[in-house]
């Protein structure tokens, strides 16, 4: 008979070890997120009928919706608290939030169907003191594409430790003055990524590239496989976007020119998705 290649080692094999032995591994990343049908119960389907009717226009003007076109926004209709409660039931909280400060504040939340944006802001009318939402539909709302910076871009002086840093920066700058203008949320310019956690850098290059890029108006939560937190800089169209595992650790840091983040974006598959599947929970609560 053929032997194998290796002798057989003792202590290798079935019943080879004690029963009580157990591997312990390094928890992976968790909190994938899914899509989770939201189905409010609802006794008397005729009291939430303004509801029904919002979400069911919705739909409607979701299936409208095309990447040439640009987005959407749906003003929601006056509803009281049983009626809104349904409604913000049925739509949910989906991976991606937004913050996005200035003159012009807005909170953003992605409903569970991707690419339907729940968007907050302050009403204008300072006598009521309230809020405004709208549903909009797109890849990515408008007011984080728009969110645009005002200052004169002057990188500091490299002082001692600093290796990388300012290479790094005329990079970045390099890259943002070859963008071609035109539509910031479907233009055709490639992302381009610096991937810090691969490329050689000193602790004083970090420091540097915070104190070059400083801080946008923009920051992004999208919690996909783990957590990834986007934050916009100084410099247009460059984002700084860092993925954490789920004990919080930071696993890849990545400088990114492009209108937007991919991670934080829906697809147009996905919001074609989303149209099918509002509608089959508007006909489950119905």
């Amino acid at each position: 008979m053929t032997q194998g290649f290796m002798p057989s080692s003792p202590g290798i094999g079935p019943g080879s070890q004690p029963e009580e032995a157990v591997l312990d591994y390094l928890p992976m990343p968790s909190g994938m997120s899914t899509f989770q049908p939201s189905f409010p119960e609802v006794e008397d389907p005729e009291r939430i009928r303004p509801a029904l009717d919002a979400l069911s226009a919705l739909a409607d003007r979701a299936a409208q919706w095309t990447p040439e076109g640009g987005n959407l926004v749906v003003e929601l209709p006056s509803l009281d608290a049983e009626n809104r409660k349904a409604l913000a039931d049925a739509l949910g909280e989906g991976e991606v939030a937004i913050k996005v400060g200035g003159k012009d504040a807005v909170e953003i939340q992605e409903s569970v169907f991707a690419g339907l944006w729940r968007v907050t802001s302050r009403d204008v009318d300072h006598a009521t003191g309230g809020v405004r939402e709208h549903i909009e539909i797109g890849v990515v709302p408008l007011a984080v594409g728009q969110c645009r910076q005002q200052r004169i871009f002057c990188p500091p002086e490299a002082g001692q430790g600093v290796v990388n840093g300012p290479f790094i920066v005329s990079e970045l700058i390099e890259r943002c003055e070859e963008r071609v203008p035109g539509n910031e949320l479907c233009s055709n310019n490639e992302p381009y990524a610096i991937n810090l956690s691969l490329l050689p850098h000193t602790p004083e290059d970090l420091a540097y590239l915070d104190e070059a890029l400083g801080r946008g108006e923009v920051t992004i939560l999208s919690r996909g496989y783990g957590n990834c937190r986007i934050d916009s800089t100084a410099l247009d169209h460059v984002w700084r976007v860092r993925y954490f595992n789920s004990q919080d650790s930071l696993i890849l840091d990545v400088i990114e020119v492009s209108d937007v983040p991919e991670v934080a974006c829906a697809a147009a598959e996905d919001i074609a998705d989303s149209v099918i599947r509002l509608k089959q929970v508007v006909e489950a609560m119905a």
